[in-house]
């Protein structure tokens, strides 16, 4: 049986990269899915394009920071499929500023799409997820919110979803609702991962226990297992998807400087 049968769900940041790949497969097991974005052209045409291959979805336009777009995007969902009982919050934005370099704009921007964001969705998602029986919800952090990321705004919103997230799990575990975040590190083909360039992407998969960057259907399976009935205890978890760096990416820069450095000694 699909993973997903029957359940209703609600991605943020649909449109491309780690969204899309949550959408695909989201639609793939079964669920009916609401996809969410601010590139309305790109959305549309995820929806239309899971719709011919015989899925249930629609697209809505949606700025996770204002309020009364995250009341209309739960009703659509409502109104759409019947219900609702998963939401993704996986809609984020990077301007790659260090604290110095930080304009008060990009860190308000920041904050308001990858904290205010997720927190107004669960304002408004969980009691429709409650009144339709309870069912999960999946914050996409970063490992910026698991140790230290240059970009100032990003690291500080990334740490206060982690945090939002335990606060989530004491308050909607009455309802029957699960709530877990994951952290993702590098991931390729997505626009976070093409912003930072060649030689950011070069050191960090240097880094990198398992020697290469991700991929967005891995961190989708993640989605889809804590999304789905099979992580039905699980709850309050914060997941590193990163290939072994933040468990053990300092000790496999050493052993490689190490390395080096005893190399060339010789």
């Amino acid at each position: 049986m699909a993973k997903l049968a029957g359940k209703v769900a609600l991605i943020t940041g649909a449109a491309g990269g780690q969204g899309t790949a949550d959408a695909r497969l989201f639609v793939r097991e079964g669920a009916a899915v609401l996809l969410t974005d601010i590139d309305e052209a790109a959305g549309r045409r995820l929806a239309d394009d899971l719709v011919r291959e015989g899925g249930r979805a629609a697209f809505r336009r949606h700025d996770v920071a204002d309020e009364a777009q995250w009341q209309a995007a739960v009703a659509a969902a409502q109104a759409e499929f019947g219900g609702l009982h998963i939401l993704v919050n996986n809609a984020g934005t990077i301007a790659r500023q260090g604290i110095v370099d930080t304009t008060l704009e990009a860190w308000n921007r920041t904050i308001a799409v990858n904290l205010t964001g997720p927190l107004l969705g669960m304002k408004h998602a969980a009691p429709a997820i409650r009144d339709c029986g309870g069912g999960a919800i999946v914050n996409i952090s970063s490992t910026a919110g698991l140790t230290a990321h240059d970009d100032a705004a990003y690291t500080a919103s990334k740490w206060g979803l982690r945090g939002l997230t335990k606060t989530a799990v004491l308050q909607f575990s009455a309802w029957n609702i699960r709530v877990n975040s994951i952290h993702p590190g590098q991931i390729a083909d997505t626009g976070f991962f093409q912003s930072g360039g060649p030689a950011f992407a070069h050191a960090a998969r240097t880094a990198i226990p398992l020697g290469r960057q991700g991929l967005p259907m891995e961190c989708a399976e993640l989605v889809l297992f804590l999304a789905s009935d099979e992580a039905s205890f699980i709850s309050g978890a914060e997941i590193a998807i990163d290939g072994g760096y933040i468990a053990a990416g300092t000790a496999n820069l050493r052993n490689r400087v190490r390395r080096d450095f005893e190399a060339g000694r010789n």
